[in-house]
């Protein structure tokens, strides 16, 4: 009776388990094996049950659960390969898919296999017992490594998890063992006598039972583990290794203990004992209050430092540099904190640039602070003692007041210094360990780490700003231009208004002065286009023209006695407008250099290329500013100047095909050559 209520309440739980995971949570391979692999446990213990109470039918529903059997490889090992690894094939290693892929050989080897060569039972109704032929005892061999990869792979997976995870996933994985170390144990006491005793169903429905509760308490009320992370120090798997070694030396004992006493069930009371015995070792291993106390110790007696700082700088150096963005940086950052101390939770906050405050930006594991004030005690102690505020010792120090001091949920409150500036600061929440004395090495440690992540956000502000200053740039630049396009607009309607005072009157003036008003819309027109649709560089609408005679045009506007023009016809396929602007830049330059007096000379002309020369008396350049300024942008002599109309003009010539000349000296005037190609015809 007891062993059908055991059997009962185990298949609830399995099948209420299944459900939540199913219908509750997010659909995954590693859900769906683990669904899957209790499912088959839990029709392993019905049919077995069934054999039991049918003996003389019993190789039937055996049948059945060899097939069960044959199934829980694939669907545990599936479960312990993907568990935290975020569930893609990909992640997981070559050895493990290998298995993987195996494992339906166990089903094939069931599906097929012939009953009266796998178990003997000459007595079942009697004994409960199965001898296994060379066939079964192959298949249970295989069997058994299979559960004990799977456990090896748990151990991975778990020894993988940071401190918060192991804490999270912890009652999940002991359930899952619970499970394969009952069926260890089962399949290799089969192996060891050479028969399966079916008088353990009810240990293994009551290991069921237990496992299947864990995995649900631990699936409601803490989750699924999200990544994986950092591993576990040796020294650490040594005690473990010798937990574990002390755990089956006691086996070893009871077991010859009650051989020597001669008591009764054996083999129950064994079982029972081995499975109370590892899931109390199990929740002492995973203890994570126990983890860092052992942790502590091996500090306090075998070494001269508490931490691994190699291991620390190098996680926290790749936490940090694999951060993609902002936030992911922010996050690393308080990750890294709260695994390195073993913290239950942080907070980060950085300095508002405009009200000094300082703004909560990230949040990990505690609830959403406000902003603090710039005034607070803890602001100012962070700012006036450069060090990390510790609840225990500094809590007098900070204000009487209680409203002025921090949640009581923190302990610790690291600052972010930059030379004497207090960027920010961090705010860590309890230990995991209540009783651990945090020393002058933690301490240290903190505001180590606090220097390598201030620098790293500080990294990330200054591309930002970098970021923006370019964007501005560019910006200017495009201003500056359209700024020095305008001025030549504006240089030329001053020429023609200054001259109207004398020349109203000529028709001629009047009709010059129309032109020069027409081309000046024109431009207007060209810019405003061009600023609708900015391009690296323009499209050159050539044409054929005379040279000598687009300079006399583009020189009409100026003052006719400070300009000269020698040369004949010269043919080029140019853009008129582009062309324009150049010969007016050159012309206004030399006009500058020469306090708007002149002379400044034209010459048109071809030798091997057409070419235009610009020459004039004025003050000249120096050589240092010919051969490192000229030609480049926003660089100018001129005190009002924009300093890029020698740049556009460069970028003119050079769309043409193209190049400029320049020979100056200091108070020897300048001469600017610009060559182009030549047409053929011109020759």
């Amino acid at each position: 009776m007891l062993q059908l209520v055991t059997l009962t309440l185990a298949v609830i739980l399995t099948a209420v388990y299944a459900a939540y995971v199913l219908l509750r949570q997010r659909r995954s391979l590693n859900n769906f094996a683990v669904a899957a692999g209790l499912l088959c446990f839990s029709l392993l213990e019905v049919f077995d049950f069934l054999s039991l109470e049918n003996p003389d039918n019993y190789l039937a529903w055996k049948k059945l659960s060899l097939i069960c059997e044959s199934l829980l490889p694939l669907f545990w090992y599936t479960f312990c390969a993907t568990f935290a690894d975020n569930h893609r094939s990909a992640g997981i290693p070559r050895l493990t898919r290998t298995f993987l892929v195996l494992t339906p050989a166990f089903f094939l080897f069931a599906l097929f296999v012939d009953l009266d060569r796998f178990y003997i039972s000459p007595d079942f109704a009697e004994e409960h017992l199965l001898f296994l032929g060379q066939a079964g005892y192959v298949f249970y061999l295989g069997l058994l490594l299979s559960f004990t990869f799977c456990l090896v792979q748990l151990e991975r997976t778990f020894t993988g998890l940071g401190r918060l995870e192991r804490w999270r996933v912890k009652f999940e994985l002991l359930g899952v063992g619970t499970l394969l170390a009952m069926s260890v144990f089962y399949y290799s006491q089969g192996l060891l006598y050479r028969s399966l005793d079916m008088s353990l169903l009810q240990a293994r429905s009551l290991a069921m039972v237990i496992g299947v509760s864990l995995m649900l308490f631990s699936r409601i009320r803490r989750g699924i583990p999200t990544g994986l992370q950092v591993s576990k120090t040796l020294a650490y798997r040594s005690i473990v290794i010798v937990a574990v070694g002390i755990y089956l030396i006691g086996l070893g004992l009871a077991g010859e203990g009650m051989r020597y006493l001669g008591v009764s069930s054996q083999r129950t009371i064994f079982a029972a004992i081995a499975l109370l015995g590892g899931i109390a070792l199990c929740v002492v291993l995973l203890s994570e209050t126990l983890r860092r106390k052992a942790r502590v110790f091996l500090h306090k007696n075998f070494y001269k430092a508490k931490y691994d700082y190699r291991k620390h700088w190098l996680d926290f150096t790749k936490e940090l540099t694999s951060a993609r963005d902002e936030h992911a940086l922010h996050l690393a950052i308080l990750v890294s904190f709260c695994g390195a101390f073993s913290i239950r939770g942080a907070t980060l906050f950085l300095q508002d640039s405009e009200s000094g405050n300082f703004r909560c930006t990230a949040v990990h594991e505690l609830p959403l602070l406000g902003d603090i004030q710039k005034g607070n005690p803890l602001v100012n102690y962070l700012e006036k003692h450069r060090w990390v505020y510790c609840r225990e010792e500094e809590h007098a120090l900070l204000s009487d007041n209680p409203d002025d001091m921090p949640p009581g949920e923190i302990h610790f409150g690291v600052p972010l210094l930059f030379e004497e500036t207090l960027e920010g600061f961090i705010l860590l929440g309890p230990p995991m360990d209540p009783g651990e004395m945090f020393i002058y090495e933690d301490l240290d440690l903190m505001k180590v780490m606090a220097r390598q992540a201030t620098s790293a956000l500080l990294n990330l502000k200054f591309a930002e700003q970098l970021s923006t200053a370019r964007e501005m740039a560019a910006i200017g630049k495009v201003s500056a231009f359209v700024m020095h396009d305008l001025k030549n607009s504006v240089s030329n309607l001053a020429m023609v208004v200054e001259n109207a005072r004398n020349y109203m009157d000529d028709p001629a003036f009047q009709k010059d002065m129309l032109e020069t008003l027409d081309n000046t819309v024109a431009k207007m027109k060209g810019l405003i286009a061009r600023l609708r649709n900015l391009e690296e560089k323009a499209e050159l609408k050539l044409e054929e023209c005379d040279l000598a005679a687009l300079v006399a045009e583009s020189a009409e506007v100026l003052p006719k006695r400070s300009i000269t023009l020698s040369g004949g016809p010269v043919l080029c396929a140019v853009d008129r407008v582009e062309m324009g602007k150049v010969v007016l830049n050159l012309v206004l330059n030399a006009l500058d250099a020469t306090a708007g007096e002149g002379p400044v000379h034209l010459e048109v002309g071809a030798d091997g290329m057409a070419y235009i020369r610009c020459r004039d008396q004025g003050c000249g350049m120096a050589e240092k500013f010919l051969r490192e300024r000229l030609f480049k942008p926003f660089e100018t002599t001129k005190q009002k100047g924009f300093g890029i109309g020698l740049y556009q003009c460069r970028q003119i010539v050079e769309a043409h095909g193209g190049r400029i000349e320049v020979r100056s000296a200091p108070e020897q005037g300048a001469e600017f050559t610009v060559y182009l190609p030549l047409d053929l015809r011109s020759s």
